[in-house]
């Protein structure tokens, strides 16, 4: 009599072959489209209140500011041409600094920690930047902070 174990001789599979995992396309599409669309949208505010036409002062020791979102943009523009100087704010013009007093005591109702950003050209007198300040300060404005680059563009720039 043979001896019987009950175990069955089991054919012996080979493993699958394995298939590399497919990479989803779409889903990276969609995310890389939702995080341009945010990036876009917070930057374009900060692109329209900013003038390129100004050449802004050099200050070597200037400290990198750090974001405020009750942010006020004050940009004053110098044309050599005719010697005048201009306000901007939101795409708004203003003829005199005193004629920014309203517009900044209503963004202070709103926001009593707002803060005005002054970016002048390098070629506006001290005199007018004064006279900004002391519309700011009327305003009821306490922070105040002035855009300049640390090095000059036309001397980076090859000629």
């Amino acid at each position: 009599m043979s001896e019987h174990t009950g175990k069955k001789n089991k054919k012996v599979r080979p493993p699958d072959t394995e298939h590399d995992p497919e990479f989803q396309i779409a889903p990276m599409i969609d995310i890389l489209l939702v995080l341009l669309v945010f990036f876009m949208s917070i930057s374009s505010t900060e692109v329209l209140q900013s003038n390129k036409e100004i050449a802004l002062p050099v200050a070597k020791e200037a400290k990198e500011a750090k974001d405020n979102p009750g942010q006020v943009i004050i940009n004053v523009t110098y044309a050599a041409i005719n010697d005048s100087t201009g306000i901007e704010v939101d795409q708004k013009d203003y003829g005199m600094p005193a004629d920014i007093v309203p517009m900044l005591k209503n963004k202070v109702a709103a926001n009593p920690l707002v803060r005005v950003l002054i970016r002048a050209d390098r070629e506006v007198r001290y005199d007018y930047i004064r006279k900004i300040l002391e519309a700011v300060g009327q305003s009821g404005v306490g922070n105040v902070t002035f855009s300049v680059v640390d090095k000059d563009p036309k001397a980076a720039s090859p000629t």
